[in-house]
């Protein structure tokens, strides 16, 4: 996969699947936007240890529609252009309906969708406007297993990746006549600082076991998933959600 002369802007990249993108987007030769909220110092890290030069760090908070379109078109005033959007940021909150009051309960439910799905809407249309004025783009929602079988501890978590879901095979129909493709990578348990607190719980072993690899992904198999459907030839999959969960979940 080459992307050559190709910018990339990577929500959340400062960690986990967001840095692996951005590191194999880089290798592959395209210029990246390391986007962060809170951790600028490992958002900058991520940049200056990236193959090639141009990187450049951006800073949003993906729930303010303002710092969002501000981020966007940052990335274009400085790259140039955006041909690929990877809208990976996101939160995850307990917030199990048995045991929280209902102040946490609206607190968790406005803060996910604002985030995971608000925020990842309005990043997607910003990049929009650019990629049909250029006549071409690709954008990768980075979803879940959680928006189809449910999240019954943070269920506004899978609500929201439900809704990603859905914004993208909307999307891929109503752009596709730009010629802006768009995807979803819905991962299972990743290996990533937001997951290991829990794997490294003695309920580690049954979510290692809920696959038949009995492990977890890591985020360089995201990653390699974001950058197929991001890549030239892929085209054809458009509006497609690809599982990458070692069968942990199947669905029809």
């Amino acid at each position: 996969m080459d992307f050559s002369g190709k910018n990339v802007l990577v929500t959340g990249a400062s960690r986990g699947i967001g840095t692996a993108c951005a590191i194999q987007f880089a290798k592959a030769g395209a210029t990246v936007a390391v986007h962060y909220n809170n951790s600028a110092d490992k958002a900058q890290a991520v940049a200056d240890s990236l193959d090639g030069e141009g990187h450049i760090v951006v800073q949003a908070d993906m729930g303010d529609p303002d710092a969002v379109k501000m981020m966007v078109d940052t990335v274009v005033e400085q790259l140039g252009s955006i041909d690929v959007l990877v809208n990976n940021a996101g939160i995850y909150e307990y917030h199990k309906v048995a045991e929280v009051d209902y102040e946490t309960w609206q607190a968790s439910w406005q803060r996910t969708i604002e985030v995971n799905l608000y925020g990842a809407a309005n990043a997607l249309y910003c990049a929009a406007q650019h990629m049909i004025k250029q006549g071409s783009g690709r954008i990768v929602n980075v979803t879940s297993r959680g928006g189809f079988r449910g999240e019954p501890d943070a269920p506004a978590y899978g609500a929201s990746k439900a809704g990603l879901n859905s914004v993208t095979g909307s999307m891929a129909r109503s752009l596709a006549q730009h010629g802006v493709y768009v995807t979803a990578v819905a991962p299972g348990w990743i290996a990533t600082d937001m997951a290991n607190d829990y794997l490294d719980t003695p309920e580690g072993d049954d979510i290692r076991a809920q696959s038949p690899l009995n492990r977890v992904g890591t985020p360089d198999e995201i990653a390699h998933a974001v950058l197929y459907l991001a890549s030239p030839g892929s085209e054809f999959t458009t509006g497609r959600i690809l599982d990458v969960n070692g069968a942990s979940y199947l669905r029809n």
